[in-house]
């Protein structure tokens, strides 16, 4: 399908069967990556769904693309640009909105599927907004408070399904980063499932298999 000129970059693949009100999967790469590296999971998705992979709005040296900005310097050591986190958060937000009109696709039943950087964005995004997003497949990342709107923790969660999933020996993303979330999710009411794989920084087979079948079942 030809994209329309929306305010982000995308690649989607549609639905098997066309209709009216089609349920969506959003694609988030992580830091330096492009819309491509997540899509290829696109085939083996389930294919009731209409799968958009989202490229992050700032370009990098020498290629790739951040959702925000990383810095390393001798003082601080590495921290995030939140500002720019948050203006990648809303970002997103109107995208998923203007690619639900664009693509005629039902925006009661959007899952987010975010991988390293992300998936920081993609919780984020649902956490903020828990009106708007039914799932998320949080992969290889963490929650980052500092990035999610300012009385979150007042609205009602309980509708969000989450399935987190980590390597064990991650040296990007330390697993005790990750391993904080089903608590915080636990306190929101969120149904969260937590897995751990030994892998680093990346998705396995058994992982995959995992979150297919855990989103088949949520769809």
């Amino acid at each position: 399908m030809t994209t329309a000129p929306l305010s982000l970059e995308h690649i989607i693949k549609p639905a098997a069967a066309a209709k009216v009100n089609t349920p969506v999967l959003f694609m988030f790469h992580g830091y330096g990556s492009n819309e491509e590296d997540l899509f290829s999971f696109a085939e083996e998705l389930p294919q009731e769904l209409c799968i958009i992979s989202v490229r992050a709005p700032y370009p990098m040296q020498p290629f790739g693309h951040a959702w925000y900005a990383i810095h390393f310097d001798n003082d601080n050591g590495k921290w995030s640009d939140d500002d720019q986190a948050i203006e990648s958060r809303e970002k997103i937000v109107a995208f998923i909105d203007e690619a639900c009109e664009a693509y005629s696709l039902d925006n009661t039943n959007i899952t987010l599927l975010g991988f390293s950087q992300g998936t920081i964005l993609s919780y984020a995004v649902a956490l903020s907004y828990p009106e708007k997003i039914k799932n998320v497949i949080a992969l290889s990342g963490y929650i980052n408070e500092e990035i999610i709107a300012e009385n979150f923790d007042q609205k009602n969660h309980q509708d969000l399904n989450i399935y987190i999933s980590h390597g064990q020996v991650d040296q990007v993303i330390p697993p005790e980063w990750a391993q904080k979330a089903p608590e915080f999710l636990k306190k929101l009411n969120i149904d969260a499932l937590y897995e751990e794989f030994p892998v680093g920084h990346g998705v396995s087979p058994q992982n995959f298999d995992s979150f297919k079948k855990w989103l088949s079942d949520k769809i």
